[in-house]
């Protein structure tokens, strides 16, 4: 199916090299140079993925994905020259699904970006004809038609990679997940044993699903071992 990116940044030599590189593996591009119109572009037209600088004018990357993922889901790459480990936390944090440092390969920058489009949008494609719509666990509906949670009815709108983790564990209600069989199944790369990845990625659906998220009840850390999701009467006696 044909997908159609987003390039967000303001050094027109970069969106340039990007745009040639990916239309020429058969993408459509669209290019914006300051956040705000990036924001307009998202609102306005069907975009697959986005690639995100964070020094932008108007708005940077990171307001830039804070809004987006309040309004739609689509995977975000982001791609900058900023190269700390604080930097690419917080940009996962705020959830981004990947992050480039710049100088950069404009072959990896396609590489990652052919990754992203087959996780996010393989399932579309090629749907189960028995799979189940719904996974249920408790107050939760986690619907996989639409990849959207329900907490007691209300809608809780999740990125692609956050809703392949929280399947992971809601499918397997009591079982627990390492990091590295999390990291593996949701972004199907093998696992760096420090990687933080994983827990950036537990942190912000906590503050999602979570009443209290410094205390959490439903997505629970075992200390040593991994993660795993409340069970079902766990659920239960937690609303009551």
């Amino acid at each position: 199916m044909h997908k159609t990116v987003l390039i967000a940044d303001d050094e027109p030599d970069i969106v340039n090299l990007l745009k040639l590189y990916l239309e020429t593996e058969g993408l459509s591009v669209r290019e914006a140079w300051d956040g705000k119109a990036a924001m307009e572009i998202l609102r306005s037209e069907h975009i697959d993925l986005a690639i995100v600088d964070i020094m932008m004018p108007e708005l940077n990357g990171y307001q830039l994905i804070k809004i987006v993922r309040k309004e739609l889901k689509l995977p975000i790459i982001i791609i900058s020259a900023k190269n700390q480990d604080a930097d690419k936390i917080v940009g996962l944090g705020l959830g981004a699904d990947d992050f480039i440092t710049k100088p950069f390969s404009p072959l990896e920058v396609v590489a990652r970006v052919q990754a992203q489009l087959r996780r996010t949008y393989e399932f579309n494609d090629h749907p189960a004809a028995e799979e189940t719509p719904f996974t249920r666990v408790g107050a939760f509906e986690l619907d996989h038609h639409s990849c959207v949670l329900y907490k007691r009815g209300e809608q809780v709108a999740l990125s692609a990679n956050e809703y392949k983790l929280l399947r992971l564990l809601m499918d397997s209600p009591g079982r627990i997940f390492t990091k590295k069989q999390i990291f593996e199944h949701v972004w199907s790369e093998p696992y760096i044993a420090d990687d933080n990845t994983v827990m950036v990625q537990i942190s912000r659906l906590r503050e999602k699903i979570e009443d209290q998220p410094r205390n959490p009840v439903y997505l629970k850390t075992i200390r040593g071992l991994g993660y795993r999701f409340a069970k079902e009467e766990e659920c239960r006696d937690s609303s009551q």
